[in-house]
This record gives structure tokens, sequence and C-alpha cells, in this order.
């Protein structure tokens, strides 16, 4: 069975001790040990997001407990019995992973997947996994665990969302219950009777929506928030760090909710950008005059069109990236940076 995950899970490795070696273990790469396994599990956690375990559940428990940390950083542990009847999740199922790789490794060797997590079990919002599958950011993880109490006590929920993805119900076969409601805004949901709040989106909040929903609540980011951006060549990191930190800033949005960057073709090898970009982990997504020029434009500048071949470089590329029709933020010059914001428009957002 171990052989076969090797084979059938692309990245990952094996070990076993060496009284069970086979002679063929190096043209494999296939790893073997001496002693006790137990003494190699502080560099599995530090060099593996998940663990794939044949010893039994008790005694993983046993050796991993001095090397536990913290549910957001300890790897994905499923242990497998011997005869491949089962695999348990066992540690990180949310955040870790380790639901989502014990149902593969089910799958992979016939077993049954076994998984105890309230939210699997109940089938219903994962609170620290809610919208992780389009790359919603919980912004803190301060209120997750009573907010997930909440929802597997099956208390009243409302569920705020002003952007992102709405498909975000994960159940086909069971409808949304009752006790969970959606609201399309701060005041739709005002003056509702909830116990606990999941609010999706990119503004930063008002002092009184704070109060009024996070008392018991949890924001989540949704990547929606594209910038264009034009620049002078050779402009640093840093300044176009700074344009882009204080203009969501002044439009009270999350750094967190930035999807991508978008720019003119010839930029792609800017380097401040690129250094930007690698910074925070956007993509930079570039076009080329004629695509620019496909969009509209609040105003079309000749001279840009002279040295660049498009009419405008910030505005049309946050629409074409954000597949919008008009901007949150038309322009704004500052320095060496002409930036413009918008609002991603894509699959699963209407």
């Amino acid at each position: 069975m171990a052989r076969k995950l090797l084979r059938d899970l692309p990245g990952s490795d094996l070990y076993y001790m060496s009284k069970f070696t086979q002679g063929d273990e190096e043209e494999k790469g296939i790893r073997t040990f001496e002693g006790s396994v137990r003494l190699l599990f502080p560099d599995f956690f530090r060099e593996y997001t998940g663990l794939i375990v044949f010893i039994s559940l008790g005694a993983v428990v046993r050796m991993i407990a001095p090397v536990l940390k913290d549910k957001k950083v300890d790897p994905a542990v499923v242990v497998i019995d011997d005869r491949g009847d089962h695999a348990i999740s066992v540690l990180s199922g949310h955040l870790g992973g380790a639901n989502e790789l014990t149902r593969e490794v089910a799958r992979l060797i016939g077993a049954n997947p076994v998984i105890t997590t309230a939210s699997d079990v109940q089938q219903t919002i994962p609170v620290d996994l809610f919208g992780r599958s389009f790359g919603w950011e919980l912004d803190s993880f301060e209120k997750a665990t009573p907010v997930s109490a909440s929802v597997v006590n099956e208390e009243e929920i409302a569920v705020i969302q002003e952007v992102g993805e709405r498909n975000w119900w994960q159940y086909p076969d069971k409808p949304i219950p009752p006790q969970i409601k959606s609201y399309d805004s701060f005041a739709a949901a005002w003056d509702a009777t909830f116990q606990a709040a999941l609010v999706v989106t990119h503004r930063l909040l008002t002092p009184e929506e704070t109060v009024r929903f996070l008392g018991n609540g949890v924001v989540y980011r949704p990547k929606t928030i594209v910038i264009g951006i034009g620049c002078n060549r050779g402009t640093s990191a840093a300044e176009i760090e700074s344009v882009i930190t204080e203009t969501l800033l002044e439009q009270k949005l999350s750094i967190k909710s930035v999807r991508t960057l978008a720019t003119i073709n010839i930029k792609a090898d800017e380097e401040g950008l690129l250094a930007v970009c690698e910074k925070y982990g956007w993509p930079l997504e570039t076009y080329t005059p004629d695509e620019l020029n496909e969009m509209p434009m609040s105003e079309k500048s000749d001279t840009v069109f002279r040295f660049t071949g498009a009419y405008g470089v910030s505005e049309p590329a946050a629409l074409r990236a954000a597949q919008a029709d008009k901007p949150l933020l038309t322009k704004k010059k500052s320095g060496n940076v002409t930036i413009s914001l918008a609002i991603w428009q894509g699959e699963g957002t209407r």
C-alpha cells in the first residue's frame, strides 16, 4: 500500500525501517532508517505538509504529541491501519488539509475515510476553511473557535457577503440549513437576530460595523481587488508599494483582498513591479496595446499612445483583468506611478 501511494501521490516520499528492505530502494528513491520512527517526527513536521502513517492510531498520537505546535502550522496527519481498511484524519483536518488528504488516500487504496471534524460530519460551513477553495483569507483566527461552535451547534448564523464568489455552499445534495441566513449588505443584516456572523468583504469595517457584527464574528477577504498600474521605467518597488498601500487605505480596502496587478506588456520585466508582486504573492497580468485599447477609458491620452501604442494603461488594464465595465477608482497619479482599481466580476461573483 505504501509503495502504491508513493507511485500515485505526486511529490511524496516513502520511509520505512531497513528490515523491510527489498533491494530496489535506491532506484525508487525510498528511504530507510534504523531505530524508532518517533525520532524522525520532529524533522517530518518541519519538512512536510502532510504525513501518512501506517501505525496504530494510539501510537501515532503518543509520538506526535511532543512536536505539536498549532493547527495553523502543524502538518496534516493521516493514519492507515495495517490492513488498509481505514484512513483516519488525525491532525490538522481543515487548515492542514488532512481531511482532503484522507479522502484522496482512501480513494487510492480502497479504504474507508474516517473524518470526525464536526462541520464535515454535520455537512455545514467549516469556519476555518470557508471560501478557501476560492482563495479567501480569514482576517483573524481570534473568533474562529467560538464562531465554529455556533455553526456546529446550529445557532442562528448571519452570512453577510458584499463581494466574492456566491457558490460557496459545498454540499449539492443538501440545502443550506434555515438557521444560516445570507445578506448582501450590512444594512440588510443590521436588524437581524443571530449568534454569530461570517462577513465576506474587501472593505475595512467601520467601528459601528465592527461592534455590531464582530462580537462573535469573523471576516473573510475574497480576492476581488484588481490593481491597474502604470509607471515610469525604473520606478522602485518601494515607491510602487507605497502608492498601492496608501491608495487602498484611502479607499478603505484590505490589501488581503488584492487579486492581481495588471499593466501593459512592455512592463512585464519591470523590476519594481515584479518585486512587489513577489513580496505579496500577486500575479502580474500584462496586456498588449490593442487589448487595452479595446477597453472603455474615462479619458484617452495621445501622449501615452505615442510611447506605448495604448491610449491608457492603468484603467483599461484593471478593467480587463477584473472582467469589469467600470472602475472603482478611475485613475490616480502619484510620483512615477499611476494606479486604478476595479472589482473582479468573474465566474461565480454574480
